[in-house]
């Protein structure tokens, strides 16, 4: 692929893609004084599609940065790689390219309610785990999700020891292990 369509394919900035490529964070080649970066090995190593890549791999789907902060640093404790978005939209487009592991899913944010990226998130990955994170516990759109089945919802503010708790719940090293 091209840098304009490796830029497109990631939905990050072309100067981005460039300064990436520069450092050696992406697999890319240089043929005649221009990038090649090969799909496979950017899905493989970078977006890790291939199941035995690595860590697992965690999305934050949050508008508060002081929540992704936390989030950012207590996953980085349990082992995950991190991808953090602010908005839903950007949750599901990361799907659509990508399996997580896990997903923290805040109720409300600034573009899509939080159950229209919790149906659209369960439509693509049906098994994916999606913990509700709210600080509003008695909000219609918590109904909403609740119909589709039980659902992992934490309360904010959130506490180190109910995150922990909650990752080893579902299977995955907690911080304290």
């Amino acid at each position: 692929m091209t840098v304009k369509e490796t830029s497109e394919y990631l939905r990050i900035p072309l100067p981005t893609v460039y300064y990436l490529v520069q450092r050696g964070q992406l697999p890319a080649v240089q043929i005649g004084g221009r990038w090649r970066i090969k799909r496979s090995l950017l899905d493989r190593d970078v977006l890790r599609k291939d199941k035995e890549a690595g860590q697992p791999t965690a999305l934050i789907v949050d508008d508060d940065t002081a929540m992704q902060a936390l989030f950012k640093q207590f996953l980085k404790k349990a082992g995950f790689n991190r991808l953090v978005v602010g908005c839903g939209e950007e949750a599901v487009k990361l799907a659509e390219k990508q399996s997580f592991e896990i997903v923290f899913l805040d109720l409300k944010l600034p573009d899509i309610p939080g159950d229209e990226v919790y149906t659209r998130l369960k439509a693509l990955h049906p098994n994916l785990p999606i913990i509700v994170v709210t600080g509003y516990p008695d909000s219609e759109i918590l109904s909403r999700i609740l119909t589709h089945g039980p659902v992992t919802v934490l309360q904010k503010p959130l506490k180190y020891e109910l995150l922990d708790k909650t990752l080893k719940q579902l299977g995955h090293k907690g911080v304290s292990d």
